[in-house]
């Protein structure tokens, strides 16, 4: 058993969502692995997953990242 339970202490005014309990936290509270953030301020981190949504359908569509000529699918 560890003498000393090391806890990550966050900065004040710092928010987080949780993936696994899937609500917003003050400082972190759970691992970092199961959080995004930190997000500015509450009502940010209250929209994570819909941020997150948005900044996929943004990587997908930049014809900066694929190799396809623009107008041609992968799939074709």
């Amino acid at each position: 058993m560890a003498l000393f339970k090391k806890r990550t202490v966050g900065k004040p005014g710092e928010w987080y969502y949780c993936l696994e309990h899937r609500k917003v936290e003050e400082g972190p509270e759970c691992p970092a692995k199961d959080r995004f953030g930190p997000y500015a301020s509450r009502g940010e981190a209250e929209h994570a997953m819909e941020i997150a949504r948005e900044r996929n359908d943004e990587w997908d569509t930049d014809p900066r990242w694929h190799d396809a000529p623009a107008g041609e699918r992968e799939d074709d």
